[in-house]
């Protein structure tokens, strides 16, 4: 096996997105069955950025939603979803995730964002529940919170999604799959959360 990646996937997603999430066990395969030869760059869009209004959690387009793609989905991948009781900001999640890349912690921050929204219907912009996930994952919660504070990350969340527009990305999740040592804005497209057998064919294109 490679010591280097020889292919890389950047996936544009957000912490609200229940898509997103269910794409997780997917790109889980993805690492098991090519190991090294593939990176996974995670990538923040955050989908309604102020003063874009959030979702009405009891509104008819998130139930039906939910109740036509998410469940059937999420019980056919093995997870457990279930509609959050708010639609919250993403912005301080994504953040919180950035800092934890810095720190080497990333995957597992990552995993527990989502963990915190889709099953403990948690609020993603609630600090304290930030703070909470960087312990659980040993991270120091007052650092994240310090550099949440200072908006330390904010430039790098505001980047991912200005790089996603101008690529004309406009739904998550959102993947470009190429080369790792090539321009991380370029490679094959692939929209919304896709079975392993649609990613396969791609990857063993480029590698």
């Amino acid at each position: 096996m490679p010591n280097a990646a020889t292919v890389r996937i950047s996936v544009w997603s957000d912490y609200v997105c229940p898509f997103c999430y269910l794409e997780l066990p997917v790109l889980q395969q993805v690492r098991d069955t090519f190991g090294e030869q593939v990176q996974i760059d995670w990538r923040a869009f955050e989908l309604r950025p102020y003063p874009v209004p959030t979702l009405d959690p009891q509104g008819e387009y998130l139930r039906s939603t939910w109740e036509r793609a998410v469940y059937p989905m999420a019980a056919q991948r093995g997870m457990r979803l279930r509609l959050p009781p708010m639609q919250p900001r993403s912005r301080r999640a994504l953040e919180a995730a950035e800092f934890a890349r810095d720190a080497g912690r990333h995957e597992a921050m990552h995993t527990a964002l989502f963990r915190a929204f889709f099953e403990d219907g948690r609020d993603l912009d609630d600090l304290d529940v930030l703070l909470e996930a960087a312990v659980s994952v040993d991270l120091e919660p007052a650092r994240l919170q310090a550099a949440l504070e200072a908006g330390q990350y904010t430039a790098k969340v505001q980047a991912d999604r200005a790089l996603a527009e101008q690529l004309g990305i406009r739904s998550v999740p959102s993947m470009l799959i190429g080369p790792a040592t090539g321009d991380p804005a370029t490679g094959d497209r692939v929209v919304g959360s896709q079975p392993f057998e649609i990613l396969l064919p791609v990857l063993q294109q480029h590698l």
